[in-house]
């Protein structure tokens, strides 16, 4: 157990059955009343993010989260197979439960977050750049570096995203994973 004053960013915490990571908070002095503490919490689960008021002092169920790099082995359907880095133990985890899955290739690390109490992933995270070969785009031309002009292009993947036209097939860019956005083309 936690008290509410003692939240900060990143604490994951029970409440109502389900787990909530806290991803902003502020302490409240109002001119009359006692302090309250106001947060935003994300539900593990869901994704979806609601706003709560504590009062100072107030209980709260701390749930104690271990986070630890895993390298993709293989998908088996709906199924991914994840590589322990620390025992070498294969894990298999739900597609829906990886952020970024669509930019994952073969060895790529990844963090997994599970509840250390009773050894439930509770998500993946992909890192939020990564590096990835096009394998196909129209081809573009030279001086096409003017506009903010975009063109589609597939990725090793088979995930196909928006690039700009001086991006030309075998080339590496770097993606940004939570929402699939062109960062900057890789220099070899």
């Amino acid at each position: 157990m936690i008290k509410s004053q003692d939240i900060k960013k990143g604490t994951c915490i029970r409440m109502d059955g389900k787990l909530y990571f806290c991803i902003d908070f502020l302490h409240v002095k109002p001119g009359k009343g006692n302090t309250i503490m106001r947060t935003t919490l994300k539900d593990v689960v869901s994704g979806r993010v609601i706003e709560r008021r504590f009062n100072i002092g107030e209980a709260l169920e701390d749930v104690r989260v271990e986070r630890r790099p895993y390298q993709f082995s293989y998908a088996e359907g709906d199924n991914m197979h994840l590589l322990n880095q620390e025992t070498w133990d294969d894990v298999v985890v739900e597609k829906s439960l990886i952020t970024g899955v669509d930019f994952m290739k073969e060895g790529d690390v990844i963090d997994v977050v599970s509840d250390a109490s009773t050894d439930t992933i509770l998500f993946a995270e992909m890192p939020v750049k990564t590096q990835l070969k096009v394998v196909y785009t129209e081809p573009g031309l030279k001086g096409d570096t003017a506009t903010n002009t975009l063109k589609p292009a597939k990725l090793e993947t088979g995930v196909e995203i928006r690039v700009p036209l001086f991006i030309n097939e075998g080339e590496t860019i770097e993606v940004d994973t939570r929402d699939g956005s062109y960062v900057n083309r890789v220099k070899a």
